[in-house]
């Protein structure tokens, strides 16, 4: 299979070094610090010693080797997925005033840290017409974990060009007491967070996964 650089450009592969540095850029010039009330320099200082964590990544077979995801216990999700940009258009959800309810299910352990790795991420293109509710077994069963909201949030904001690349996805990995999965695709021509049943089928939604998470605690 081709290669989803996460640079956007398919059967591209920059070094680890060279898509750390873009991602963490990126973070930068969205204004990042500002949001986590830290300096560009403090910024850099949080998440530099994640690049010790990079294990050769530059390709995976059907995804993006790995993913910079800042938590939101640093970055209010809202205010990160205002700052999503795809084909010039700013990202929104309808899901403020609930978006902070979703936590990690059972079986998904996040890093307790500000940042860290997400690495071989997929949009789960082998997912796409399978309701919510099975195709969690099929990811867990591979060894792989489903995408939690902040780790679906970094996708997006590090690889504007997912939904054209490869396709919208879902966010298994977060649930609140509803039956509800937090979702992201293109509404009106803008990247959106928003919600789709766990037991309903789309032919447009995946359901998005990753190999591992690596934090500070893993060096």
């Amino acid at each position: 299979m081709d290669s989803f650089g996460a640079a956007g450009d398919l059967g591209v592969a920059p070094s680890a070094d060279e898509e750390f540095d873009r991602q963490l850029h990126n973070l930068l010039d969205k204004g990042y610090p500002a949001l986590a009330d830290r300096s560009a320099a403090e910024f850099t200082a949080l998440v530099e010693p994640l690049r010790d964590l990079l294990d050769g990544e530059t390709t995976s077979d059907d995804g993006v080797p790995f993913l910079i995801v800042v938590a939101r216990s640093l970055v209010a999700t809202v205010d990160a997925v205002g700052l999503f940009d795809v084909l010039g258009k700013r990202g929104f959800t309808e899901m403020a005033d609930e978006i902070e309810g979703y936590q990690p299910i059972d079986g998904v352990d996040v890093p307790a840290a500000l940042a860290y790795l997400l690495v071989d991420v997929t949009t789960g293109k082998d997912t796409l017409n399978v309701r919510p509710n099975d195709a969690l077994p099929s990811i867990t069963d591979i060894g792989r974990t489903p995408l939690t909201v902040d780790e679906g949030v970094a996708l997006v904001t590090h690889c504007p060009d997912v939904f054209a690349a490869r396709n919208a996805f879902q966010a298994l990995g977060s649930r609140n007491a509803s039956k509800r999965i937090p979702s992201f695709w293109m509404s009106k021509g803008a990247p959106r967070l928003g919600w789709c049943w766990a037991g309903n089928p789309h032919t447009w939604l995946g359901a998005a996964s990753a190999a591992a998470r690596r934090g500070p605690d893993a060096a």
